[in-house]
C-alpha cells in the first residue's frame, strides 16, 4: 500500500489550486538470487514489479470549476544488488 498526494500550483501565483488524496494497493512479483563467495559473505541480485494500477483523478478548480481529469498510473520496477556478512551465530552453535 501506498500514500499518494497529488497537487496542483497555479505557477505565476504559486497559489494552491487543488489536492487529492489516496491509498493505493497492488500485487508483487519478483525473483531473487543469493550466492556464497566465502566464510559468512553471499551476494544477492533481486527483481520486484509492483503493479499498482491505474486510476482517473478528478480536480476541481477553487470557486467550484471543473478543473479536468487526470489518468495516473504507478508500475514500479525494483532492482536489488548487496553484498551480506553474517556475524558469528549463537554462542551454543559454535561448540
Amino acid at each position: 500500500m501506498t500514500d499518494n498526494q497529488y497537487t496542483i500550483f497555479d505557477i505565476p501565483s504559486g497559489a494552491l489550486i487543488d489536492t487529492a488524496n489516496e491509498s493505493r494497493w497492488g500485487g508483487t512479483v519478483g525473483v531473487g538470487f543469493e550466492y556464497g563467495i566465502g566464510p559468512n559473505w553471499s551476494v544477492a541480485f533481486e527483481y520486484d514489479h509492483m503493479f499498482m494500477g491505474s486510476r482517473d483523478l478528478n480536480f476541481n478548480v477553487v470557486g467550484g470549476g471543473f478543473g479536468g481529469t487526470d489518468h495516473i498510473s504507478q508500475d514500479v520496477d525494483l532492482f536489488t544488488a548487496r553484498f551480506n556478512y553474517k556475524f558469528g551465530g549463537p554462542v551454543v552453535a559454535r561448540y
